[in-house]
């Protein structure tokens, strides 16, 4: 038992160990795996229509990383925290998704002591030492068992030796993540915890509150004031913190609340929730099968209900079904036919299963056709032979008023109005049903797909008369919308396409009828669940005919795209069918400790907290603040007692969003009220994905106006490759550490200079010699690559920068609030532009002299730079766009053979061949590109003295100053070393460069 002392205070002037040290490349790849896990993740289930989350092992790095010290010794600090992150080999040992059985030990594993490790059955057999033949007959039944005596750090000690040796990604690619494990992952870490850190504790919750008295005086109080989907929080909650979580939307406050009460919620309140979920189910479903509206009477139950849009073709007269794809399941082979009514002038549809494959293709093929990227969709049918088309804004009837607004002819909804009026041009037609049956033997089902008949159109208009009889009555009682859809960027689509006007126009009577059932008998833990389920129960739901292998069809969420899109097939879950959502298995991790979740601005914030993480809005390309009202409409009226207090609108002008003066403003406001709530020795780490190229001006303005001062910065790689965004698109997150800015310090644009360049190349040396430290720790893995380093040389620069309340006479906090003007760059743009510059040019590769990586251009050093990170097999996309931001290369994709976001590289010397050497060139007349030239010669078997004729004549004055001859030769040596792995023939061209312009005889 440790006897260490828990001082209060006695951490309190301790920088953090995140000031000092973050192993950002094991993070990265963890924090990679985690966003892959999709909706294996811990709290997506509680709503997958927020895609903005942060993983939770970057949102605990962050925490401990603001609790723990940095001490003398940042090569133990650096294990200690890679122990409680899990990354030490001996926590991978629990991580392994199948841990060694002790006869697989003894079999791989050379041991000298195997009767002390071991005991067999029967007993007496195990030789003194391994490895062991098992095939052996002596051998032959035997079973081996750990001793009990043997610890768990032993016992993994030894295990870990049978880990391979790999990178840590591939590591990390094939082992469980930290919280799959559980806390039994750390179970041999405390020891070593205590006695580096002065602790006593045995669980995160101890150690979180034993750091905090040390360093606070008393259990850390964290808050998050743009708290979303609750991550960040409820992984301060886990570890042990007192937490705040607060935002301006009330839905993101719902999921917040639910990430902190059901996922993190006690075994009690998890058993309350179980039952009241199965009271809804039972009271909702009696209710249905009493309508009848989803079983045929034949034992077949509904599944879902697959609906289409119906127009009047303004050519031919006919009615006609709007069907992108007539494809109804790939799985099933089943297509929808159209056959012609000529007498009724319109279709009947028939719903075939197991139709040949080339019907299957050709019924991909629907009857609204798109006209293109950009363009508008039309209308394509062909009764009798003949083919009719027809746009589908001619169906509308759009046109342009006189001062130029966009109109059209579709009927306005009238609140009252829940099914299209019998003259609307757009009309609403089932089409198909999806139906499941019980297989006689087992719990398997069968399924099958039909077209509609009579006894189907007959459970239609029965909901459709319960809902004509009760829509009233729901709405003034809040169990169905009655608010007025706002108009908006993302809102604008289902006013302007649909005509609806209300937000219960974008659910149909069955949709109506299961969602008023449900909000009638849901309590405040269950409206987590409410939510996720009307994002799967819309009009705006689509049928995904092809979800994959196995499976014959699935309806998709509507924020499937962060958009209100309207669609001309949408897809009906039945409440058989949706009941998933109130019987999800949440996982659990339970706790104890105070939280409060509060829906206010982040400027609004009245209690102190000594830790604020926080993900702000910037440049959220998502409109948040309009698409959510989808769900505060159902929500708004008599909300459960829970949820009471909270201001249940969306607040959209009080929004912080995109990146404009607005933004600044609401920015500088909600971060200035932190630091007043904030004591001086407190800590905020500030999160931000790293797109826009004014986004360091745009922060060091807002860290200055705050009264913060940076600290550290480092940059994670958060985000996956998605099919919504372009293949080359993998971002990161940029963590902002700030501190209060303490005291009102003065200096000169002058006297900065030296002082940026001392902070950067300290800041470079301290990183640059912890990986030569931790060589061992890391199996020749650097702890931080080059990417890193300058990303703290940025730090470096503006923690020197952010340290000054004035600057030549100028008062920072004002400069920084001063509104931009359109290509006007301001005196803090200047400032920050000159401590980047200063930045690049400590970060030199090594093989490149100081005085040479001085002179060089910005794409000269970019080239330079990522052959370097090339030869080390970084080839991811971000890298490229961050260095090209950092050395400003206009145009960096044309010195690019490939920018796919995981394996992006340089265009080779024989691949620029004779480009890039004109006046337009960024590598115009340099000295770089005259040496690549020349490796593209020889590697084409040029003559070498051909070659050192065109090389003379590239350089500029190559016979006057001896320097650019100096430099062609170092950037040869520089490429030979580079490319050997890479490119091995321009390698050897590139030596012989070298050769020959050493052996050059001048004059």
């Amino acid at each position: 038992m440790s006897t260490n002392k828990i001082v209060p205070f006695s951490l309190k002037d301790a920088p953090s160990l995140i000031e000092k040290l973050l192993p950002v490349q094991k993070l990265s790849a963890e924090s990679y795996k985690e966003q892959m896990a999709g909706s294996g993740k811990t709290l997506t289930a509680l709503g997958s229509y927020w895609k903005g989350r942060k993983p939770l092992i970057l949102n605990k790095a962050c925490i401990l990383g603001c609790l723990l010290p940095a001490t003398d010794d940042p090569k133990r600090d650096l294990e200690i925290f890679e122990m409680l992150m899990a990354m030490d080999d001996e926590s991978f040992v629990a991580r392994w998704k199948r841990r060694y059985r002790p006869k697989e030990i003894l079999e791989k594993l050379p041991l000298d002591n195997v009767r002390d490790l071991f005991t067999s059955e029967p007993e007496g057999v195990l030789p003194e030492s391994s490895p062991i033949n098992w095939s052996e007959d002596e051998y032959e039944g035997v079973r081996v068992q750990w001793r009990d005596e043997v610890s768990e750090l032993s016992r993994r000690r030894i295990e870990k030796r049978l880990l391979p040796a790999t990178v840590y990604r591939e590591r990390v690619h094939v082992a469980l993540r930290p919280e799959e494990v559980g806390e039994e992952v750390h179970e041999h870490i405390w020891s070593f915890v205590n006695s580096h850190l002065g602790t006593t504790a045995a669980s995160f919750p101890e150690l979180t509150e034993q750091l905090g008295v040390m360093r606070f005086g008393n259990r850390p109080r964290f808050a998050d004031t743009f708290s979303g989907s609750g991550q960040i929080p409820f992984e301060a909650l886990r570890l042990g913190c007192d937490v705040h979580a607060s935002d301006l939307n009330p839905i993101a406050c719902i999921l917040s609340w639910a990430a902190l009460n059901v996922v993190g919620g006690n075994l009690e309140s998890r058993d309350r929730l179980v039952h009241n979920q199965q009271k809804l189910i039972r009271e909702v479903q009696r209710i249905i099968d009493d309508l009848g509206i989803e079983i045929d009477g034949d034992g077949w139950t509904a599944k879902a209900f697959l609906y289409c849009l119906e127009v009047r073709c303004p050519q031919s007269g006919w009615l006609v079904p709007l069907l992108p794809s007539r494809v109804v399941s790939r799985g099933k082979k089943a297509v929808a036919r159209l056959v012609p009514d000529f007498a009724s002038k319109r279709y009947d549809i028939e719903i075939v299963s197991n139709v040949e494959d080339d019907e299957l293709n050709a019924a991909a093929i629907g009857t609204v056709h798109s006209g293109g990227r950009g363009q508008e969709s039309f209308m394509v049918h062909c009764p009798e032979n003949l083919e009719y088309r027809t746009k589908i804004p001619t169906i509308r009837g759009d046109y342009r008023t006189t001062d130029g607004e966009k109109g059209n002819k579709l009927r306005q909804w009238a609140k009252e109005d829940f099914q299209p009026r019998s003259d609307d041009i757009f009309q609403e037609r089932l089409y198909a049903i999806f139906w499941m049956k019980r297989k006689s033997s087992g719990k398997r089902y069968d399924f099958e797909f039909r077209g509609i008949g009579n006894d189907d159109i007959q459970r239609e208009q029965t909901v459709v008369e319960y809902v004509r009889s009760r829509i009233s009555k729901w709405q003034g009682e809040g169990r169905v919308p009655d608010s007025r859809i706002e108009p908006g960027e993302k809102t604008d689509e289902p006013i302007r396409t649909r005509g609806w006007t209300h937000w219960h126009h974008l659910f149909n009577p069955r949709q109506l009828l299961v969602c008023a059932l449900i909000k009638e008998h849901a309590v405040g833990s269950q409206i987590p669940s409410v939510a996720n389920f009307l994002n799967y129960n819309s009009k705006l739901c689509r049928w995904d005919s092809n979800p994959g292998p196995g499976r014959v069809g699935k309806s998709q969420g509507v924020f499937d795209n962060q958009a209100l899109n309207t669609l001309y097939t949408y897809a009906c879950r039945s409440f058989g069918w949706s009941k998933e959502f109130f019987s999800s298995d949440y996982k659990t991790f339970p706790t104890e400790l105070g939280h409060i979740v509060k829906a206010e601005s982040a400027d609004q914030l009245s209690t102190d907290h000594d830790i604020f993480v926080t993900d702000p809005p910037y440049g959220d390309a998502v409109k948040y603040e309009e698409i959510l009202e989808f769900f505060i409409a159902w929500l708004r009226k008599n909300p459960p007692a829970e949820f009471a207090d909270w201001v249940w609108d969306s607040r959209r002008s009080m929004a912080i969003k995109g990146e404009d003066e607005d933004f600044r403003r609401g920015m500088v406001a909600a971060y200035k009220r932190m630091t007043e709530c904030m004591p001086d020795y407190g800590i905020q780490v500030i999160m931000f994905t790293h797109q826009s190229g004014s986004i360091w001006a745009d922060m060091a303005n807002i860290v200055w106006a705050s009264g913060l001062q940076v600290t550290a910065a480092w940059y994670v790689v958060t985000e996956t490759e998605s099919a919504l965004r372009d293949g080359n698109n993998v971002k990161g997150t940029v963590l902002l550490v700030c501190r209060k800015r303490l005291g009102k310090h003065k200096t000169t644009r002058d006297e900065l200079a030296w002082e940026i360049e001392e902070e950067v190349q300290s800041q470079v040396e301290s990183l640059t010699g912890l990986n030569q430290q931790a060589k061992g720790l890391y199996r020749d893995e650097n702890v931080f690559e080059d990417a890193d380093i300058q990303m703290a040389g940025y730090a470096a620069a503006l923690r020197v920068l952010t340290r000054y309340s004035t600057i030549d006479g100028r008062d920072m906090a004002s400069e920084s609030i001063r509104p931009r003007v359109k290509g006007e760059v301001t005196f803090v743009d200047d400032l920050i532009g000159y401590a980047v510059n200063t930045a690049n040019q400590c970060l030199v590769p090594q093989g490149v002299s100081k005085s040479h990586w001085d002179k060089l251009s910005g794409a000269e050093r970019f080239y330079l730079k990522m052959i370097d990170m090339e030869a080390r097999g970084f080839n991811s996309i971000d890298n490229y766009q961050n260095f090209a931001k950092a050395f400003k290369v206009k145009n960096f994709q044309a010195l690019m053979a490939s920018q796919r976001a995981k394996s992006a590289r340089l265009k080779s010397a024989v691949e620029f061949a004779r480009a890039e050497m004109g006046e337009g060139s960024e590598l115009h007349q340099s000295v770089l590109r005259a040496v690549l030239y020349g490796v593209m010669e020889l590697t084409g078997d040029v003559e070498t003295d051909d070659v050192l004729s065109h090389l003379t004549m590239n350089v500029p004055n190559w016979f006057g100053d001896m320097n650019g001859r100096e430099m062609a030769k170092e950037f040869a040596d520089y490429l030979a070393k580079r490319l050997e792995e890479l490119r091995p023939e321009e390698a050897a061209s590139a030596r012989v460069l070298r050769d020959l312009i050493r052996n050059q005889r001048i004059g």
